[in-house]
């Protein structure tokens, strides 16, 4: 008997059909993985089967038993926990007071806070994970709010657990940890749901997967049975040829020039130079400054020392405003907390940075705005039934090319992207990676951050990596190997040492 089986599930938003008779189905003690591109339905499946979307048709039996869920609490007594891809904490809360939201142990309506820190740090010695329980969430970085959010799920001692890109934002050895405690779930009989667009981890720790392409079943395999190919056809629908699209750099005159920059505790003594038309990566452990750093240079944080010269003339940003300003532009690695407007459309997201365009002695021209927005969003494809459609009910991907017309629309000469492609599918990855290459080819440039080192090396012209907060070293082209990554990763890590605030510069 399975844990859970679907049937004929259909789901539509605005009219427009997005589950089309969807059939699932979990067997206990295993690992079922959820493939698909952007768009494809799988976070909509699975918010149904966790009560936070109401199918429109079809049926949901738990243990061979139909049931109705009809809210994310029935779906927690019919045994059902989600980790969610958009993390949402209470930022304001404590570590254990998000873990044991509704479930805090006390008497009369009072917490017994004793209680509620002391089971929370077994909890987190339990998983082997190392934060303190009393740290307010607004403080840990994205990595940490992930593993908070794992553990929030563990903590119900549920059978069905549905994993939504649980590894998007934490370190190989987080992600490492976390397939430990799956495979002591599954001995336990557990079933879980994984999706990801992680071909590595599914063929690591998935027994069975399927694949949706525009909401629709294409196929279900024991893993064993398929191979990467076959999965990523079936997602797409087309023969992906590359990974990386091939380009051919025309590099230019220096247009930005970082020099000894420092911020007590986030980063020491970085240099570096960023040309027109490159893209320059920066590669780094999570937690080695990376992200840090580039809030600085959009004006997020004031840096203590150091110099930053933009187009050769010396600059000190106060405000992200006057890095806009300037022709600079951010994509945060968090688009929820960060990049959008998630009840506001479509539409109102991606014209906000720059209504100053399309006003006239006050007023505001809406033709002029509605024509600008329309051809930026179709000209990344973004999949919404209509403009006016509330950008929290895109899906991750179509999520992150709003954010990103949001910033084309200002047309900077710099963008900083931090973790671009983070909870992307692989075809969307590709049409990122293909923007990203054509805004450089235009003569802008482009610093990118991403934890993923197979991404720092199929697309940035040179790499930058930092290790504990200091400049560790730079590779070109011609020198970049994974390997070479991780150990210029753990270089000031291990007590070696390097010229911190070193810049190589062709």
């Amino acid at each position: 008997m399975n844990l859970l089986d679907l049937k004929g599930i259909q789901k539509s938003f605005y009219g427009v059909r997005v589950l089309h008779s969807v059939n699932f189905s979990l067997r206990a003690g295993t690992v079922h993985a959820l493939m698909g591109e952007n768009g494809a339905g799988k976070s909509t499946l699975m918010k149904v089967i966790a009560g936070i979307y109401k199918q429109d048709s079809g049926t949901i039996s738990v243990s061979g038993k139909e049931v109705e869920i009809n809210s994310p609490s029935e779906a927690q007594e019919h045994g059902v926990a989600m980790i969610h891809q958009e993390l949402t904490p209470v930022r304001e809360m404590s570590v254990a007071e998000n873990i044991y939201l509704g479930r805090e142990p006390g008497r009369m309506g009072f917490i017994d806070y004793n209680k509620l820190y002391g089971q929370t740090e077994e909890l987190l010695e339990k998983l082997n994970i190392h934060i303190n329980p009393r740290v307010k969430m607004k403080n840990l970085r994205v990595a940490d709010q992930q593993m908070v959010e794992i553990a929030k799920a563990i903590s119900q001692n549920s059978r069905i657990y549905i994993m939504d890109e649980p590894t998007s934002a934490i370190t190989d050895r987080e992600v490492e940890n976390l397939f430990q405690m799956i495979r002591s779930m599954k001995a336990q009989g557990t079933g879980i749901i994984y999706i990801s667009h992680k071909m590595d981890e599914i063929t690591q720790i998935a027994d069975e997967v399927s694949v949706l392409r525009d909401g629709y079943n294409i196929n279900t395999w024991k893993m064993e049975a398929v191979d990467t190919g076959t999965l990523i056809h079936s997602m797409v629908g087309r023969e992906m040829t590359a990974q990386f699209p091939k380009r051919e750099a025309n590099i230019g005159d220096v247009t930005l020039e970082v020099k000894n920059l420092t911020r007590s505790g986030e980063y020491e003594n970085i240099s570096f130079k960023l040309h027109k038309g490159e893209v320059l990566g920066f590669a780094g452990l999570v937690g080695s400054g990376r992200t840090e750093l580039m809030r600085s240079l959009f004006g997020l944080a004031r840096p203590d020392s150091g110099e930053i010269i933009l187009n050769g003339k010396k600059i000190i940003f106060k405000r992200p405003q006057d890095a806009i300003n300037n022709g600079l532009a951010f994509v945060t690695e968090s688009r929820k907390d960060e990049g959008l407007f998630l009840p506001m459309s479509v539409h109102h997201n991606a014209s906000i940075t720059c209504l100053k365009q399309f006003t006239r002695t006050g007023l505001l021209q809406n033709r002029k705005e509605d024509a600008a927005v329309e051809k930026q969003v179709r000209s990344l494809q973004v999949k919404a039934a209509s403009l006016r459609q509330p950008v929290k009910s895109l899906s991750g991907g179509n999520q992150q090319k709003v954010v990103l017309s949001k910033w084309l629309m200002t047309e900077p000469k710099i963008i900083i992207f931090d973790e671009p492609t983070r909870g992307i599918d692989v075809g969307a990855k590709l049409e990122i990676y293909k923007i990203m290459y054509d805004y450089a080819a235009a003569g802008n440039a482009i610093i990118m951050v991403t934890s993923e080192m197979p991404e720092a090396i199929g697309i940035a012209d040179r790499i930058i990596v930092l290790s504990n907060h200091k400049y560790s070293g730079e590779l070109k082209r011609e020198e970049y190997s994974q390997e070479a990554i991780a150990r210029l990763q753990f270089l000031h890590m291990s007590g070696n040492t390097l010229n911190d605030g070193g810049t190589k510069d062709e």
